[in-house]
């Protein structure tokens, strides 16, 4: 943690971290540094941290490819039953004009 590589800042340095984070002068490098609160980071507490509940980016991704290919493959077979569908009427409404043609009666010549 910083405290230990630094002091507490005193004066308008306090002010230099935002929201709630704590103030450390490094007087090595003659500069501020800041540990943020649980829902910020950045180099000044700036950026808000919106909350998730898996611990690494990379669960995160996992999920995220997961939900991808899911929902690809719904669209997949959605298409495949609409063509499956088509196909199977188009063969019926063959059958019955085939059918129609059967019982008509050629006129003779």
């Amino acid at each position: 943690m910083m405290a230990d590589h630094g002091d507490l800042c005193d004066g308008q340095d306090v002010a230099y971290c935002m929201n709630g984070g704590t103030c450390y002068k490094i007087p090595a490098m003659n500069t501020l540094s800041c540990v943020c609160n649980e829902n910020y980071k950045g180099s000044r507490c700036e950026q808000f941290q919106l909350f998730t509940s898996s611990t690494d980016a990379g669960q995160a991704g996992l999920i995220a490819a997961v939900v991808i290919v899911a929902l690809f493959v719904l669209v997949v077979l959605a298409v495949v039953i609409y063509y499956i569908y088509k196909m199977l009427k188009a063969r019926q409404q063959s059958q019955q004009n085939n059918q129609q043609q059967y019982w008509r009666v050629k006129p003779r010549v």
